[in-house]
């Protein structure tokens, strides 16, 4: 079966991809890439395709799924599928709009340099689960441990990436792999509704919206995100 590459989202790890993991690696060769410090999009991009199989699935979620894209844009004969997970494709936003979004993100790295990543993680958190799920104390905890592992520099590397990051959306018409575009219903900081936009530009895409779901679908609703990673994966065989 075609190998496939999971990419995380910022300051995420393999661990955010466990559950998918342990199912697709019963049918295929699986690899999640570090970033390293690595602060542009693209660089990741490259990486990643300089140490990926001949030709993969790629999924990313977040970030992750930025990068998916910029690699497709670099190789999309070696992209044999994509998966987009609450993830998006346009550019830093002008005006108050990105200001706004600069500061936002400048004020957690300011966090995680002076009072440390856990730190960070428990205040980024309360706005990318489903609000329900903020009393689940181990869901919480594996975001936050995750988070804790990496280092207020990479935060920082990640988070210039994300400020710099290339306009995408020109690319889904060209999309002609089996593509699963999915989001968390209530994503807050990507949209489902975004996500339904996009699915309509790439012919022939799945989307699925996951309910009572945040931003960190792969964590929240892990069953229903590896269902539907099954089911991606076995469509490249049919084509």
């Amino acid at each position: 079966m075609t190998p496939v590459v999971l990419l995380p989202g910022l300051v995420c790890d393999a661990s955010v991809w466990a559950h998918a993991h342990a199912a697709l690696r019963a049918r295929a060769d699986v690899h999640i890439p570090e970033y390293g410090a690595l602060d542009s999009l693209p660089a990741m991009a490259e990486k990643v395709l300089g140490e990926a199989p001949r030709r993969f699935a790629v999924a990313g979620h977040s970030m992750g799924g930025r990068v998916a894209l910029e690699i497709f844009r670099r190789s999309p004969d070696r992209v044999a599928a994509l998966a987009l997970l609450d993830t998006g494709v346009t550019p830093l936003a002008a005006g108050e709009t990105g200001e706004r979004e600069t500061a936002g993100r400048y004020e957690l790295l300011e966090i995680a340099r002076t009072r440390g990543m856990a730190e960070m993680a428990t205040r980024w958190v309360q706005g990318m689960v489903w609000k329900p799920r903020l009393t689940d104390a181990s869901l919480i905890a594996s975001v936050v441990d995750m988070m804790a592992r990496s280092s207020a520099d990479v935060f920082a590397a990640q988070v210039r990436a994300l400020l710099g990051r290339p306009d995408a959306g020109s690319l889904l018409p060209d999309i002609r792999c089996p593509t699963l575009v999915l989001a968390g219903a209530d994503d807050s900081w990507a949209p489902a509704a975004r996500h339904r936009d996009m699915a309509a530009q790439i012919p022939g895409a799945t989307l699925v919206v996951v309910p009572e779901c945040g931003h960190m679908c792969m964590l929240e609703r892990p069953e229903i995100v590896t269902r539907a990673l099954l089911d991606w994966h076995a469509e490249v065989a049919r084509v």
